[in-house]
C-alpha cells in the first residue's frame, strides 16, 4: 500500500516523515497543504481518505471547499474515514461560539466546530456514501464516520 500525508503544518509532516524512516516504512509520500491547489498534486485513486480531527479546524464552508478537492481524489468503492467532535460535547461544554471551543478541545486551536453524520454528509456532498460506521464514544467525546462512496 501506498500512503500519502497530507498537512497544513509542515512540521507535523516532518515528524511523520522521520517515524517512517525509524521503522523501515518507506512507500510514503508527503505534500504541504499550502492551499487547495496543493491537493490538485495529489494521485487521483486513492482506496481511502482518513482525516484525524483534521477537517473540524476551520469554518464548515472553509472545510467544505477542502472536502470537494480531495473528493476528487477518492473514486467509487473509496473511504472517507473522519475522526472529529459531537455536537454532544459542544452542547456540555457549553455551547461556546466555535472560534473559542478549541481552547477547551484543541488547546488553542483558532476554530472547532462539532460534525454528525448529517452534517458531514452535508459537507460531502453531492457525492454519495454508504454508512458503514458512525458512532460516538468516550462519553460522546469524539465520534467516527467510516464511509464509503457511491457515487
Amino acid at each position: 500500500a501506498q500512503m500519502t500525508f497530507l498537512d497544513l503544518v509542515e512540521s507535523n509532516l516532518q515528524l511523520l516523515e522521520r517515524i517512517c524512516e525509524l521503522l523501515g516504512v518507506d512507500n510514503v509520500a508527503f505534500q504541504y497543504l499550502e492551499g487547495l491547489d496543493s491537493i490538485a498534486h495529489l494521485p487521483d485513486d486513492f482506496d481511502a481518505i482518513y482525516c484525524q480531527g483534521s477537517l473540524i479546524n476551520a469554518p464548515f464552508e472553509v472545510i467544505h471547499d477542502e472536502a470537494q478537492e480531495l473528493l476528487k481524489h477518492l473514486p467509487i468503492g473509496g473511504r472517507w474515514i473522519e475522526l472529529a467532535y459531537p455536537e454532544q460535547r459542544w452542547q456540555r461544554e457549553g455551547r461556546l461560539p466555535f472560534d473559542e471551543w478549541g481552547d477547551k478541545t484543541d488547546g488553542g486551536a483558532p476554530w472547532v466546530e462539532w460534525y454528525d453524520l448529517p452534517k458531514l454528509q452535508q459537507r460531502l456532498a453531492p457525492a454519495e456514501f454508504d454508512v458503514i460506521l458512525s458512532f460516538n464514544f468516550h462519553n460522546d467525546d469524539f465520534n467516527w464516520f467510516d464511509l464509503v462512496r457511491t457515487a
